[in-house]
């Protein structure tokens, strides 16, 4: 018979422990609780309603809840004990007091923004930032009166600051350049001003880099690609301080992007493999990015962890791996880049990122294809670019793929 007493709280359950585990024990161990079945994997909690004794249950399920005395909810749109289980776990992977799991990384950024931003009040967004993103504030925030900054790198930060600046939006490692922001300098400007600071996360993942710990107030990823790590999850995660975490979370509650329970899971079961699978991206994004530069079809590389990246210093600073991602151009137009690309035998050719398997993308034939050459060339989406996001094969494998693939653009 199982025993269904309570077990021991483990160390690592909270993040203030003097000796806090490293970030793949976290990823393992982070945040997990005991269940009452003392199963080894947490147990899928499907049901929407919560069911009570009786009247007195439910009244004090209320007081509780009014006094911030339990996690218990009344209906899934308010949470879930597997998205919670999950959620623990993100929170230690970003030493965050809180993290709020969503339907997708999307709904992440939407719902952070719609619960922070004031009606009339003004944003400041990054260069690079996803295109999505700067589509949701370009054509809906507007509805609320909310207007948009794009701060240009080359541009001191404080001059696209307003006095009704409320939030600062932005994303390191950029796609498809890999930029990368110095997070230390962009949080200090902006507690200056009183304004918030929100850092899409994506491409660094809490191993490689840790937004927070430099003075990000909220941390966002899209967890369909690194944290989940296996092409088959859509979810967004946000973690920072609760009390800003907290009013993302209600408004869930009423906009409704919630994750669901198998989703959740699956996203717990690929976080135990994260430190593992972050070593072996940042082992082979390293090594092609270095075998990438020294090719005679390759025009230019972009990888942060190439001395010859205008980011390069910043990324070794804040840092601790670089990737997966390796955006380059190669010799030639359209037509040669796109032969390339169908020469490769490993990457397949699909648009998303940080899973097991390596994909290759054209953008100008992906997310820019209703455009011109001309108007994808003023966006920096020139037609000979190529975004390739490795996963967790062999190196040589993928070195010697790339060497057959690029010697058709040298015959």
């Amino acid at each position: 018979m199982l025993s269904t007493q309570p077990q021991p709280t483990l160390l690592w359950e909270t993040v203030s422990s003097a000796a806090t585990p490293g970030a793949s024990t976290l990823a393992v161990h982070g945040g997990r609780r005991p269940n009452p079945y003392g199963a080894v994997t947490e147990p899928i909690v499907t049901s929407a309603p919560t069911v009570f004794r009786d009247t007195a249950d439910l009244v004090a399920f209320v007081q509780a809840r009014q006094q911030g005395a339990t996690e218990q909810v009344e209906y899934g749109r308010y949470g879930n004990p597997t998205v919670r289980e999950a959620e623990r776990r993100l929170a230690a992977l970003e030493k965050a007091e809180e993290a709020l799991l969503l339907a997708s990384g999307m709904a992440a950024v939407t719902t952070t923004v719609l619960a922070l931003a004031p009606a009339g009040g003004h944003i400041v967004l990054t260069e690079g930032v996803y295109r999505r993103t700067r589509q949701f504030l370009a054509d809906f925030l507007p509805r609320w009166g909310i207007t948009t900054t794009v701060w240009a790198w080359d541009t001191p930060l404080e001059a696209a600051l307003r006095p009704e600046t409320a939030l600062i939006l932005a994303e390191t490692p950029t796609n498809p350049y890999l930029r990368v922001l110095d997070l230390e300098e962009l949080a200090a400007t902006a507690h200056r001003h009183g304004i918030l600071t929100v850092v899409d996360a994506t491409f660094a993942t809490p191993i490689n880099l840790r937004p927070l710990a430099l003075g990000i107030d909220l941390v966002i990823h899209s967890a369909t690609k690194y944290l989940g790590g296996h092409h088959d999850l859509l979810a967004g995660v946000v973690a920072g301080a609760a009390r800003l975490v907290s009013q993302v979370r209600d408004a869930v509650g009423t906009l409704g992007g919630v994750c669901a329970p198998q989703t959740a899971a699956a996203l717990t079961r690929g976080l135990r493999t994260l430190g593992l699978r972050i070593a072996r991206h940042n082992q082979n994004g390293q090594a092609v990015a270095e075998f990438l530069e020294g090719h005679p079809a390759v025009e230019r590389v972009w990888y942060p962890g190439l001395p010859s990246h205008p980011d390069h210093d910043t990324a070794r600073r804040q840092m601790k791996g670089f990737g997966g991602v390796v955006s380059f151009t190669v010799r030639g137009g359209l037509e040669e880049t796109a032969r390339f690309v169908d020469a490769l035998r490993i990457p397949l050719l699909a648009a998303s990122l940080g899973g097991v398997e390596s994909l290759v993308t054209l953008p100008a034939l992906a997310s820019y294809y209703n455009l011109s050459p001309a108007e994808r060339l003023a966006l920096g989406i020139p037609d000979n670019l190529v975004r390739l996001s490795l996963g967790i094969e062999d190196t040589d494998d993928l070195l010697d793929d790339l060497a057959q693939a690029l010697d058709t653009l040298l015959a």
